[in-house]
């Protein structure tokens, strides 16, 4: 832990890495308390995997027309938008199946970003860091982005809790109070799809769903009232992020696997736990 603290004080990525896993944390409760509460994991799962869509492209434009502004975050911020609007859009307005269409943002996201990374000029990229997460590749920069986001987050849900509540708990009671739930949902699919940009630089594209999950759904075993599993899911996603960073450093091992890893864990001694009561 001395070795940490001293890095902290020393190393500047290090220090970056943590404040850019405190500020994600505040989103991670949040929005992963609405996104169990709704059910729209797989629409998560979805958003995640069609970001690298997004990042591969920022990073082949941003290098043959060298604009520097298009940076891999901003291009998973609009793939991310992108994707949730036309899930959303799909969902509420066609008669597809919503599953089709999931599927199909999902494999077009990732076809698409391992096609603009590979015909990108210029060296060559670190896939791994983009699709399991190095949050130790964190920038000044990317702290101020993520700051920026989880701002943004925050105050969309501060402003609509309730209605997003009504949303996720019973959308036609929603509806019957004059409430507009198709806006409040799409809303909700908004914030996850910036959340899930969030994510991929902790855990990756590919783990980045559990670490949205997990801590909202280890919070649910212990209280029915979402205000309390939000702050529960905070405080471990919080315990998650900065202890998983300090564990793994000591330890020399891949920061996001393992605080995914850590996550499970808790989560299945919740389970059983909460099951022996």
């Amino acid at each position: 832990m001395t070795e940490f603290l001293e890095a902290i004080q020393n190393v500047p990525l290090i220090r970056y890495a943590l404040l850019a896993g405190i500020v994600s944390s505040l989103t991670f409760g949040v929005v992963g308390t609405f996104v169990v509460t709704r059910r729209i994991g797989y629409i998560a799962a979805a958003i995640a995997h069609s970001i690298l869509g997004g990042i591969g492209a920022s990073i082949y434009f941003s290098r043959v027309y060298e604009l520097a502004w298009l940076t891999p975050m901003v291009g998973a911020v609009i793939a991310a938008l992108l994707s949730a609007g036309v899930i959303g859009w799909v969902s509420l307005r066609t008669s597809e199946r919503e599953d089709t269409i999931i599927g199909a943002i999902w494999a077009f996201g990732m076809a698409a970003g391992l096609l603009f990374i590979h015909y990108a000029p210029g060296k060559a990229v670190n896939l791994e860091s983009y699709i399991f997460g190095d949050i130790l590749l964190t920038s000044k920069s990317d702290v101020i982005a993520t700051v920026v986001l989880a701002a943004i987050i925050l105050t969309l849900v501060g402003l609509f809790y309730h209605k997003l509540v009504a949303v996720c708990f019973d959308e036609e009671f929603a509806r019957l109070r004059g409430i507009s739930s198709d806006f409040y949902y799409l809303l909700l699919l908004m914030i996850t799809a910036i959340s899930m940009v969030l994510l991929v630089r902790v855990a990756g594209i590919i783990l980045s769903l559990a670490l949205l999950v997990l801590p909202a759904a280890t919070a649910s075993r212990f209280s029915r009232h979402m205000w309390v599993v939000m702050l529960i899911a905070l405080g471990l996603a919080l315990v998650y992020n900065a202890g998983g960073l300090a564990v793994s450093f000591a330890l020399d091992t891949p920061t996001g696997p393992f605080i995914v890893l850590v996550a499970s864990v808790v989560y299945g001694l919740s389970f059983l736990l909460k099951g022996r009561r």
